[in-house]
């Protein structure tokens, strides 16, 4: 799951977008775009994937997986197949600290109380998921897919290649997809209430936010973060990253960032100190960071 962002988002190059607010993907979404008919397309496209991977709907294809988990695999289409691969790969990148079955967790346990924390807790491995062409097979019963640190920002990826369009705006909660020409970003800071920073983007990127400041979801072994923001492309691996790193320890952080110089990031703590990598400030032409402004 993702916390939503308060972002102000202001267009800075002539031209009157569509802008639509619409419900999906069980929060609010958000989308600025050229016409009527590629926001309508847009919301479409996500829709469809919402009715698949949603752990919520009982016929999506994510509830046939974990209903057959420890019986038989489950044929599903090349969007789950694609989102679940990319799940395990970044799995395998964050030392398992992204972990798609903690479903058992999530849903078995906290949601349903099918288990108790102790056996849904042994049954959290990514390695066991099994994919083979269009089939997924969860090779211990009980075991649950819980998709909420990657859908929303795979949706974005697809939406984008889909609608096909010059420039545009897709959000979800605390994940975006921004395209095309310069916007001003503003990203909450949770602790005072206010703006942590607003920025100018420089090129194409994707933002995710993760915070347990609404409901503790993320099983957070860093109690003095309260708030991340990666910035990367393509989205769904901003929204997975962003999961994982929020659940590690810093001293894991920081190996991940090294072995990933790529991903740009920026943390709030609790004391209200900030920590911003090189790599995030490459994504922008202005920030300003509370009462510091930072030229690219």
């Amino acid at each position: 799951m993702r916390v939503l962002i308060v972002c102000l988002l202001i267009t800075l190059s002539t031209g009157f977008p569509v802008e639509r607010l619409f419900y999906l993907m069980g929060t609010y979404a958000h989308f600025e775009l050229p016409t009527e008919a590629d926001v309508y397309r847009a919301y479409r496209v996500i829709h469809s994937l919402e009715r698949k991977l949603s752990d919520y709907i009982e016929d999506s294809e994510v509830s046939k997986i974990n209903a057959s988990s420890g019986v038989r695999p489950v044929a599903v289409s090349p969007e789950t197949v694609e989102v679940i691969r990319r799940a395990l790969e970044v799995s395998r990148k964050t030392y398992g600290y992204f972990d798609i079955t903690v479903g058992a967790l999530t849903i078995n346990h906290k949601r349903l109380g099918k288990l108790s924390r102790k056996e849904a807790e042994s049954l959290v491995n990514f390695r066991d998921v099994v994919v083979r062409g269009r089939e997924v097979f969860l090779k211990r019963k009980g075991m649950a897919v819980d998709l909420g640190g990657i859908g929303k920002g795979y949706a974005l990826d697809v939406a984008y290649r889909k609608i096909k369009t010059k420039w545009g705006f897709l959000g979800i909660a605390g994940d975006m997809k921004i395209w095309g020409k310069e916007r001003v970003i503003a990203v909450k800071d949770p602790l005072s209430g206010g703006v942590l920073l607003e920025a100018v983007n420089r090129k194409d990127l994707c933002i995710s936010t993760s915070g347990n400041y609404i409901k503790r979801h993320i099983e957070q072994k860093d109690s003095t973060l309260v708030q991340i923001t990666v910035v990367y492309d393509p989205c769904a691996l901003a929204d997975a990253y962003a999961t994982a790193l929020f659940a590690m320890p810093a001293g894991l952080r920081r190996k991940f960032l090294r072995e990933n110089p790529d991903v740009g990031v920026l943390e709030l703590h609790s004391d209200h100190s900030i920590y911003m990598n090189g790599a995030f400030r490459t994504y922008f032409s202005l920030l300003v960071l509370k009462h510091e402004t930072v030229s690219q």
